[in-house]
């Protein structure tokens, strides 16, 4: 019998393809033609000026690709483990394969010389800064409660137990010139 978890997993599933469609959002491809844990789209900047640890600044407008963790796909992964510290190590992993990939297609699309960066938001921000991202707080308090609440459903289903506070969303951001020093293969 299906666990609840296993209920929205599965209907999440279902849901997924329709959410992609009305995104705008892109999968990322490995050299082998299969589907990352990434997808990608292009967007422009709205949030207060930045200065990256290696100079980048990033303003208001300017290009960025806007990474999305393909939770579905994450969670049906990390679903058999039992340990959170191996569910950690594979989303790590995950991320980490994906990194190259997201290069490739940034040079594919003609990005190179427009972009500024990569920028997500998420509550996987532990272990970040190991990948290359640095991570910033959500100013704004309504958008971050807006985005704290609109994780609670990856939150819930990823986790075994809810004994834990629930986690801020934070911003985070990596410059093209990390993203290419650290995954141009």
């Amino acid at each position: 019998m299906m666990s609840i978890k296993e209920n929205f997993l599965h209907i999440w599933d279902l849901i997924d393809p329709v959410y992609y469609h009305f995104s705008r959002l892109e999968y990322i491809e490995n050299k082998r033609g299969e589907r990352t844990i990434m997808r990608v789209r292009l967007t422009k900047y709205k949030g207060r000026d930045l200065r990256l640890k290696d100079g980048t600044e990033i303003h208001k407008n300017d290009l960025l690709i806007k990474i999305h963790l393909h939770n579905v796909k994450l969670l049906k992964q990390i679903h058999a483990y039992d340990n959170e510290l191996r569910r950690a190590l594979v989303t790590y992993k995950s991320v980490q394969d994906s990194m190259p990939s997201i290069v490739n297609y940034i040079q594919l699309m003609g990005y190179t010389n427009k972009i500024k960066g990569l920028i997500g938001i998420t509550t996987l921000h532990k272990g970040c800064q190991k990948l290359g991202f640095e991570v910033y707080p959500i100013r704004n308090k309504y958008y971050k409660w807006f985005k704290q609440i609109a994780l609670l459903p990856i939150y819930f289903l990823s986790c075994k137990k809810f004994n834990k506070e629930v986690p801020v969303p934070m911003y985070l951001l990596m410059s093209k010139d990390t993203l290419y020093k650290n995954y141009n293969e």
